[in-house]
């Protein structure tokens, strides 16, 4: 079953694009997001691209803020500890 995330004016991100949010948030770079998800940087960038349109911000800082004035990241973070 697929989820989609509410983010602003109603549109949604992927389940795909969660799981990179959750990453990004974090400080992984795009490289190291496609190494754990074992999809292509190139992919990984698209991703990035889509959330930040969905999102309505600028760059990687604003989706990490933007992510925690809407209570985007929860639990996930835990599980997504840097070595």
């Amino acid at each position: 079953m697929h989820r989609n995330y509410n983010i602003v004016d109603n549109k949604k991100l992927t389940e795909r694009e969660m799981e990179v949010l959750q990453y990004v948030i974090k400080g992984y770079t795009n490289r190291e997001i496609s190494n754990i998800l074992m999809i292509t940087h190139h992919t990984v960038k698209a991703h990035v691209a889509s959330i930040i349109k969905k999102m309505g911000v600028r760059n990687r800082v604003e989706i990490t803020v933007t992510a925690i004035e809407q209570g985007l990241i929860s639990n996930h973070l835990r599980d997504l500890e840097r070595p």
